[in-house]
């Protein structure tokens, strides 16, 4: 699903590829310099929506723009519809920063713990404690059952096989190791961390749940999060059971292709999406890549609700102090002792998808 995925010639034709090249992040070559810091291409965002303005707006006059309407939920702002969407909902600051400074937290150092899954686990098999292992320094090599013993100062990694595992072992000891083993910085991992899944186990092998694979439960707080945000879009008298969650997590340059979340058994639950971190680009299309998308702006503590067939994408992340938009939250964890959190977090975008499977 990510911006890597090869396209065929006749999709990148289709308008909801053209809008996804359109916001994608391209740098400026122009310079002849080799030193000079390359910067990004400058895009025309004049027809992103940006719910921000629009609740600014409504705040102030009443007023909202065409194909939009404003519903009170209990919420600290209204929730807004888009005609021309049916099923979808977004919900502007639904997050507190509490909330966000939490969930932002957990998503680095519980979320990606195994049992659950994360896209390491095929090439490395399972990773425990890879956040801690960041802010030591620590560097993953590979093993064979056969070597003898070099433990000291390592911290052991399951693995898939008997015959290969994978270790964190000081800087020190893995620059003696080096040149015999594959070696790989924590701190690399974290950054190529694109996802990790609670709940029940979605197989992309397979493209479905699979309910004998190991997991943990969804943490009941966020359980109770996503049933009190999902309650717009639920069926008069039912409440969203919180089932699975995918996290995927951005960098600079980072985009989540076009895709429908089509995997779940009763398309009228909505799927629950909170966003952290630096500001995105979100696009919102139809059935097919014929449709044109709309875009939006999502920001840190920004949740969106979506039921029924709508293909979608994040074609683009903002990292820059313009237009990140990140500020409460650098002020947030900037007061802390750790700061590897707020280093994270100014580069980067954490979005939880919460579903109901059954």
């Amino acid at each position: 699903m990510y911006g890597s995925d090869k396209v065929s010639e006749d999709a990148e034709r289709t308008a909801f590829r053209k809008a996804e090249k359109k916001y994608k992040l391209y740098y400026d070559d122009s310079s002849k310099s080799s030193r000079k810091k390359k910067q990004p291409k400058q895009v025309d965002l004049s027809e992103v929506l940006d719910f921000k303005s629009i609740l600014d707006s409504y705040n102030q006059n009443g007023q909202l723009p065409p194909g939009i309407v404003a519903v009170q939920c209990g919420f600290n702002s209204p929730v807004f519809l888009l005609e021309n969407h049916p099923g979808f909902y977004f919900i502007p600051g639904a997050l507190s920063m509490q909330e966000q400074s939490q969930w932002i937290r957990e998503s680095l150092t519980s979320f990606p713990q195994p049992p659950n899954r994360t896209n390491h686990n095929a090439f490395y098999g399972p990773i425990d404690d890879l956040f801690n292992a960041v802010k030591e320094k620590k560097v993953l090599l590979e093993e064979e059952s056969s070597i003898g013993s070099l433990d000291l100062g390592a911290s052991s990694c399951t693995s898939n096989e008997d015959a290969h595992r994978w270790k964190f072992y000081e800087e020190d000891i893995a620059t003696l190791r080096g040149k015999t083993c594959k070696s790989v910085k924590a701190g690399v991992l974290l950054r190529k961390l694109r996802w990790c899944t609670l709940g029940l186990q979605f197989d992309w092998s397979k493209r479905n749940y699979n309910v004998s694979l190991p997991h943990k439960k969804i943490p009941d707080a966020l359980c109770q999060l996503a049933k009190r945000l999902a309650a717009p879009a639920m069926p008069i008298g039912e409440e969203f059971q919180p089932e699975a969650a995918i996290v995927n997590y951005f960098g600079l340059g980072d985009t989540l292709g076009g895709h429908l979340d089509d995997m779940e058994a009763d398309w009228s639950k909505p799927i629950v999406s909170m966003s952290l971190g630096c500001k995105a680009i979100f696009l919102l299309g139809g059935k097919s890549r014929e449709d044109p998308p709309l875009a939006m702006f999502l920001r840190s503590g920004d949740a969106v609700l979506m039921a029924g067939e709508a293909r979608e994408c994040v074609p683009r992340i903002f990292t820059d102090r313009e237009n990140a938009e990140i500020a409460s939250l650098d002020l947030q964890f900037s007061h802390e002792d750790d700061p590897f959190f707020l280093e994270y977090i100014r580069n980067s975008r954490i979005n939880i998808n919460i579903r109901q499977v059954f």
